[in-house]
């Protein structure tokens, strides 16, 4: 169990930091949140947090406020006891995969433009073969974005309709 705990540590450190760059989160709030996530659905209390994440008890209220307005956590409570238990937003889980598509298809539409334009002026009579366009990485990257949209899009309908993930 021992090694457990230190691998929960370690990771709630590298997420965090993953996080607090990502996310543009304080350093706080990024490692609640990692903490949280490798807490799982069970939740982490209030508690729970000063003492592992060695945070006062204002500063731990303060990121967990914000992250609740956030929406990206949420709590529940347990019959006969008076904690809170934090755990995951699914709903800001499947908001970040619409924000991932909607910019995937942003970039989709314009790698499609500068390719369309990049192909225009290589038909044009006057470009010579050693002037035009190499059209590889829009291509390749059109392909790219196709496959990784369809495969985000399928793993939020994964999650949608298995509550249990």
């Amino acid at each position: 169990m021992n090694d457990i705990c230190h691998k929960k540590r370690d990771l709630v450190e590298k997420l965090g930091v993953f996080i607090e760059q990502k996310d543009s989160l304080a350093p706080v709030a990024a490692r609640i949140l990692s903490y949280i996530i490798l807490t799982g659905k069970v939740g982490t209390t209030f508690e729970d947090l000063v003492t592992q994440l060695c945070a006062s008890k204002s500063t731990i209220s303060t990121h967990l406020n914000h992250l609740s307005d956030l929406k990206r956590i949420e709590y529940f409570t347990k019959a006969g006891d008076r904690k809170k238990y934090y755990i995951i937003n699914r709903d800001s889980i499947l908001q970040h995969i619409d924000e991932m598509i909607t910019t995937w298809n942003v970039q989709k539409n314009l790698h499609s433009e500068i390719k369309d334009y990049k192909e225009s002026v290589n038909n044009l009579p006057e470009t010579e073969e050693k002037d035009m366009f190499d059209l590889t990485f829009h291509i390749n990257y059109l392909e790219f974005l196709a496959e990784a949209t369809s495969s985000i899009s399928n793993l939020k309908e994964k999650l949608k309709n298995n509550p249990k993930l």
